[in-house]
């Protein structure tokens, strides 16, 4: 065998012996570095993040780079069991290079993540146990994740209150990137609002994490919510989209930003309007109460701002024992339209009166699935000035009681009079009850207290018609004669006469007779 010949045999047997060496080693190494591996995470995450950890199982392999598998992993806040796990995880895959385990600090290049679910509690109960080996002091391990992936995750958070009901949150897309226990991570987010369904894109910074009380956990980003169906919600339709952004802690998040529903529609008006709105609000982001100060609503030429918020932390005698989701504000308009706010709630088409309207009233909004018109608590005041009907045969009444109403009883009804009206109203179950109310028209003042069927149109009111003119001014002729000797019975010191009138029948068709009981 010629010597260079007999040389590359050598070098080859050499190379093939180093290989099985390797293959033997790496397949030994493997047996005793995974339980090592597995002792040497469940310390450092235990120790970063204040919590006890279990997995199932856990695999190392070194070749052709750092790589670990496991599954079952179960993440206990601080070692507690009264409450569900912080963080339970079906299967995960981490993987590296050389290079970056010799960087300071250490690098994990990407992590895999599947069947994530976090969930946040609060409570003051103490950790079982003894948490002794979690809670001492150590100096934290340098290490960095740079980039986490984990698709279809689930985060609950759970309120104090054992009576209120997790909120849930189904993220499809989740990415985290420069992910270490002493520093903020950068997170991008895709998720399916529930209730109204649409997208929520979010992006911004979460932590570091506060294991002693997750509530303090530091939070900013940024959001785009689109195509939210508000039909979901009975008595309502439109296509939401909002924007906007938001800083703090998880328990206490300032937020503001702004809505816009173009085809927002009441459906006991089924008049769509172009709705925008803008808002800033501070959310406790672990029991969910909100309050907004304030949210301001454009629609038309009208605008209404209202103070308030979402749940208990209200305070309220309306909402106190009910759920979560109930909303109650304080809302103002000042010199709004009349015609855009009946046209939210009046199906008539132009609205049946015009002028200009100011009011303030409580709004409650209880959860439940009945038509917001059923379920819509209000309870406030009003006031419409130059208010003029639509209608031109009730304008045409409307102008003939003033004019008869001043003692000119020939004339037609043609002449230009406006209306203002004012009075308190509460709105509950579907109906409106109205105390004070007054309709006033140069010559006659009518006040009338009843009810208004918001979805049935029904009208039942009581109440006196007071003219400037005597009764018997009122007409003319043998009436005029015939009505000098009831006069007296209406006259008042302050008026020419005052009858008790009522108002029943519907909005369509309204009947007006005396009200000889009254």
């Amino acid at each position: 065998m010629k010597p260079r010949s007999r040389l590359r045999r050598i070098w080859f047997i050499s190379l093939l012996g180093l290989c099985i060496f390797s293959a033997i080693a790496v397949l030994i190494t493997g047996a005793w570095l995974s339980p090592l591996a597995k002792r040497e995470i469940i310390g450092v995450l235990e120790q970063d993040y204040q919590s006890q950890l279990e997995i199932g199982s856990l695999t190392v392999s070194l070749f052709p780079h750092p790589r670990a598998v496991g599954d079952a992993l179960v993440f206990r806040s601080r070692g507690r069991t009264d409450i569900p796990p912080l963080i339970t995880l079906r299967r995960f895959e981490a993987q590296t290079s050389w290079i970056n385990l010799l960087r300071a600090p250490r690098r994990i290049t990407t992590v895999q993540l599947q069947g994530l679910e976090i969930r946040i509690s609060r409570g003051s109960k103490k950790p079982d146990g003894d948490s002794s080996k979690i809670s001492q002091k150590k100096p934290k391990p340098e290490f960095l994740i740079e980039k986490i992936v984990a698709d279809g995750a689930q985060l609950e958070i759970f309120p104090k209150k054992a009576n209120k009901q997790p909120l849930r949150f189904d993220i499809y897309r989740l990415t985290l990137t420069s992910v270490g226990a002493d520093r903020p991570m950068r997170y991008q987010a895709q998720l399916r609002n529930a209730k109204p369904p649409g997208l929520i894109r979010a992006s911004g910074d979460f932590g570091p994490w506060q294991a002693d009380e997750p509530g303090k956990t530091p939070v900013t980003g940024k959001y785009e919510f689109s195509n939210a169906d508000l039909g979901v919600f009975k008595g309502i339709s439109g296509k939401l989209a909002s924007t906007g952004d938001f800083r703090g802690v998880l328990e206490q998040i300032e937020a503001s930003g702004q809505t816009e529903t173009p085809d927002f529609t009441v459906r006991a008006g089924g008049h769509a309007v172009n709705l925008k709105t803008t808002f800033q609000a501070t959310i406790d982001g672990v029991n969910g109460d909100t309050r907004l100060h304030p949210v301001t609503g454009y629609f038309g030429q009208t605008v209404v701002v209202a103070n308030g918020g979402v749940g208990e932390v209200l305070g309220s005698k309306e909402v106190l024992g009910s759920k979560r989701e109930t909303v109650s504000l304080d809302a103002v308009v000042e010199n709004g339209d009349l015609a855009d706010v009946l046209r939210l709630g009046v199906k008539s088409d132009p609205p049946p009166m015009r002028g200009r309207i100011s009011f303030h009233s409580k709004i409650v909004i209880p959860p439940g699935d009945r038509d917001i018109a059923e379920k819509l608590y209000l309870n406030g005041q009003f006031d419409i000035e130059s208010g003029k009907f639509t209608t031109p045969a009730i304008q045409q009444k409307v102008s003939a009681l003033s004019e008869h109403g001043s003692g000119h009883p020939k004339g037609n009804g043609e002449s230009d009079v406006v209306s203002n009206l004012s009075g308190k109203f509460v709105l509950d179950n579907g109906a409106i009850t109205f105390q004070g109310l007054t309709f006033r028209v140069p010559g006659a003042t009518i006040r009338l207290n009843g009810t208004y069927g918001l979805l049935t149109e029904q009208l039942d009111f009581r109440g006196t018609a007071t003219l400037d003119a005597k009764l018997s001014q009122t007409t003319t002729g043998v009436k005029s004669f015939l009505l000098k000797a009831l006069d007296p019975i209406f006259k008042t010191n302050k008026a020419g006469a005052v009858i008790p009138i009522r108002i029943t029948g519907t909005r369509q068709n309204p009947s007006f007779g005396l009200n000889l009981k009254g």
